[in-house]
């Protein structure tokens, strides 16, 4: 249901999932595509999240993302820009597959929002406590607002701004880039 607040408890079928859409988008994309990595909560072990994969592909360089956009387009893929932030751009499924939700975004290497992304995840992966108190607020966050889920993710917000700022201040996490391709 769009706008439907679900959290749910960690799962291994998430990584699984990922597996499958990874060797989707490999296939398609071959050299083009340096590593497609699984970010987000489902990307965290033991993380409570929404259902919801978020997979970034990372490209050389912005250069490449119009043959990125032609191969990914050929395969049933629209590029909706940068959703307004950039350094990411959003692709949406035009079709329906098998596959759980997930949101599919190409990032060039250098990009800041990428290492954002690799940093949030490197750091719940190394700090549990960090990992259980996130989880413990998303599950708040989607019992109050279960039908909105701009409030939900407004709710996240600070919590994820001052992670994002302890991160810079202490350095990333021990993941680095793990769990990509």
């Amino acid at each position: 249901m769009r706008g439907h607040v679900r959290v749910e408890p960690w799962t291994p079928d998430w990584d699984a999932q990922f597996r499958e859409i990874r060797a989707m988008l490999a296939d398609c994309l071959g050299p083009l595509a340096i590593a497609i990595e699984h970010v987000g909560s489902t990307s965290v072990e033991g993380l409570a999240a929404k259902p919801i994969l978020d997979i970034d592909v990372v490209i050389a360089s912005r250069d490449d993302l119009p043959a990125v956009e032609e191969r990914l387009a050929g395969i049933g893929f629209r590029h909706d820009d940068d959703g307004d932030i950039p350094g990411r751009e959003v692709f949406r499924r035009t079709f329906e597959d098998a596959f759980m939700a997930y949101h599919l975004y190409v990032c060039a290497r250098d990009s800041e929002e990428l290492a954002r992304h690799l940093a949030f995840r490197g750091w719940l992966r190394a700090h549990p406590e960090d990992r259980d108190a996130y989880g413990r607020l998303k599950a708040a966050l989607a019992a109050a607002h279960p039908r909105d889920i701009e409030a939900y993710m407004a709710g996240k917000h600070a919590w994820i701004r001052a992670t994002l700022a302890r991160i810079e201040a202490e350095g990333p996490g021990t993941d680095g880039g793990a769990g990509g391709r």
